[in-house]
This record gives C-alpha cells, structure tokens and sequence, in this order.
C-alpha cells in the first residue's frame, strides 16, 4: 500500500463486499451470490508485552483497521483455489490431499485447513480472491490475520467454533505445518479484538478481559520503519532458550518456577552469576515487562495516559539494552516521535530488528506526528517511512 500523503494518515480504504465479489465474478465467471461468503481478518498491534508471551506471561494487543478480506464461492471439488488481488497469482491446493508445506504464502491458508481438519472441524472447497492492506513482514501481523480469514472462509460453519479455540487451530497450523514457533497473541488478538479497546491476554491461563482505550483523548499511530522486519529464527530461537533454560535454572531453587513468568527480580539477581550477563538481561527485560503491562492497564482504567505513555518509553529501552531486538531504524522512529509535542510515549512493536513502532498521540498532534517523521526520518535512516493512524476493532468475522 503506498505512502498517504503528507498531512493524511489514514490508511487506505480496503475494497468493499460488492467490489471483492465483482472480482471474484471476473475471475471465475458466474457464480450463485446467496452461498458466497465474504471475510474479513484484522492484523494486530502489540500496546505493550514484547517477548512475554511465550514466557507464559502477559500482552496488551489490540486488532486494527488494517486488514484482509476474503470473497469466496464454494465448490464440491474439494479444491481450494486462491487469486491474490494485488499480484495476480492464484494457487491451489486440495483439502483431501494438503500436502507439505511449500515455502510460499498459500501454506498459511493449506496449513489452517490442515489444522482444522486435525481438529474435525468440516471444511467446503472454495474459489476465492483476498485483498490485503496489511503491509508483508511488518509486525502487523499479516500471517495471523490470512489464518483467521482462510479459517472463516474454510469452515462450513466458523460461528460454531469458538473464538479463541478458532485462534488456538490458527496458531497450530503456523507453528506446526508453516514451521514458525509464534506465540498465540497474534492469532488471539485478530480472532478476539474489540472496537475501541486493547485486550489483555494471559498466555498461562488464556484469561483474557478487553481493556478500554480513551479514543476521544488519544489516537494510535503505526509508523513502518520501511525495514522490513528480520528478526530470523535462529535470534527468535536463541532469545526464546535463553529464557527457558534461565527458567529451569532458577527453578532448581524454587520449585514452583515454571517459566519466566514466575520469577521475580529477586529471583533473578540470586541466580544472576549462574546465568551470566547476557541471559539475565534477557530475563530482566520479560520480568519488568510483565510488570509494565499491568501498570498500564492499571494507568488505562484510570485514564493517566502520560503514565502509559512513559511506560511503552520504557518498554522500549527495555527491549533495546535488555533483550536487544530493537535496531537503529527503531530507535530513531521513537525519538523523533518522543521529540513531537502531543506524544505521550513510543515504542517499537512487534517481534524486532526492523517493522513498526507504535506511538500514542493527542489527536490534535497526529498530523505533527506523520510531518515530523516524514521531514526527520529519511535523513536518518536512508529509509522511507509510512504512517497510519489505526483504530481498534472488531476480530476476524463476516463483512457487512
């Protein structure tokens, strides 16, 4: 999706029901408009709750306006074939006969019908087109949301799955047939998101509540680095071991440690010498993050956004000097945004090295915001930035 222009940071309109079925019309001739079905999977940003999620802990996400959308026609073949809007290319697969994973974008739609055919979930062939307004490799999470809607669009009857079990099969088909180790977050917030709310997740015991945002003091803005994210897995890999072996490390002298989740600073700084420096950093950035996430709810309820503010500051320090995933683009997207009056805090979001940052803004100083990094950016970086400002809704469902 291109750049808004300078002063307009709204995203792009995606297309609607009529034109998403108009599409499918010119792509596969005719087709009955009573038994199409068209979907739509939002991607997600991360308020606060970086890394704690596969620590058993806990994360603040909210889905946005940014999104994938799905018309599709069912068939009695068994097939399911996928235009791409936006390229052209169409590729298939058979339900009855997945296959292995391919390397390529379909394996996200072929490995959430695996998944929900594992779980007996019926599932109907279909010919389909999807369009997306979700930048690729951003931390918007663009594969979660293209599970979700292949999900809907799949399932005979996706209303009678329950949401979060719906997001639980999605985070299985990526970590099982795509082969990436993703916490559940992603899928969860797509599936489950509120309009005008963030929803806070308990990765232990998949509680969850949605968490009010104060829309009419406050607006969200989504700035890409223009560097795609590059967090590979072998970085992902070693941060997350590092963690669970410090874990197992500290449960040797108290039991009831299951992860970092469990472990206090305490903790930590008793253990610090058997973990060495490097490891009880990371340990150190999941630890206070945990605490930050509910500091912020806490700072939410009673509508203290300088206190929200200073804390996605923190958590951006944190993830910085502490668990190290953060890059030089990042950096500078947070204080060029710190800089802006109006901005009560900023932080990169996502998994790291490269993506997006996350700033919470007055919403007469949005616009500032967009100028500033548009003016500021590019000489720092070499790098084209492109701004949104988002809005939280609903998860994963029918478009009306």
């Amino acid at each position: 999706m291109p750049s808004a222009p300078a002063g307009r940071i709204r995203p792009e309109p995606p297309p609607t029901r009529d034109e998403l079925l108009g599409e499918l019309g010119r792509r596969i001739g005719r087709f009955d408009r009573a038994t199409a079905r068209v979907l739509r999977a939002p991607g997600r940003v991360n308020l606060i709750g970086e890394h704690t999620d596969y620590n058993e802990g806990l994360v603040l996400p909210f889905a946005i306006d940014l999104e994938i959308r799905i018309a599709s026609a069912p068939t009695d073949d068994r097939t399911v074939e996928i235009t791409r809007l936006d390229t052209g290319e169409t590729a298939a697969f058979a339900l009855d006969a997945i296959g292995e994973r391919r390397n390529h974008w379909i394996d996200y739609v072929a490995g959430t019908a695996w998944s929900l055919q594992e779980a007996g979930i019926p599932l109907r062939g279909a010919r389909a087109v999807i369009a997306s307004t979700l930048p690729p490799s951003s931390g918007l999470s663009s594969s979660a949301a293209l599970e979700l809607a292949s999900a809907w669009t799949l399932a005979r009857d996706p209303e009678a799955v329950d949401g979060l079990r719906m997001a639980q099969l999605c985070q299985r088909a990526e970590n099982e047939y795509v082969g990436v180790q993703c916490g559940l977050m992603d899928q969860f917030a797509s599936a489950m998101g509120r309009p005008g709310a963030a929803v806070l997740l308990d990765c232990r015991s998949l509680e969850w509540r949605a968490v009010p945002l104060p829309l009419e003091r406050a607006s969200l803005v989504v700035v890409h680095s223009g560097s795609s994210r590059t967090l590979d897995g072998s970085a992902y890999n070693a941060r997350r071991a590092q963690c669970e072996e410090a874990a197992r490390v500290i449960a040797r002298r108290h039991p009831q440690v299951r992860a970092l989740r469990d472990v206090t600073l305490a903790m930590l700084e008793e253990a610090s010498g058997e973990l060495g420096a490097e490891t009880a950093r990371r340990c150190r950035h999941v630890i206070t993050e945990n605490a930050r996430v509910l500091a912020t709810v806490e700072a939410l309820d009673r509508g203290d956004l300088d206190a929200v503010g200073r804390l996605l500051v923190e958590s951006h320090a944190s993830l910085r000097d502490d668990f190290e995933v953060s890059s030089a683009d990042l950096d500078a997207l947070v204080e060029i945004a710190t800089s802006v009056p109006g901005v009560f805090g900023a932080r990169m979001t996502g998994a790291g090295f490269g993506g997006c940052i996350v700033a919470l803004v007055r919403p007469d100083a949005a616009d500032a915001l967009g100028a500033a990094v548009r003016r500021d950016y590019p000489a720092r970086s070499g790098l084209e930035p492109r701004v949104w400002a988002v809005s939280p809704v609903a998860g994963a469902g029918w478009l009306a």
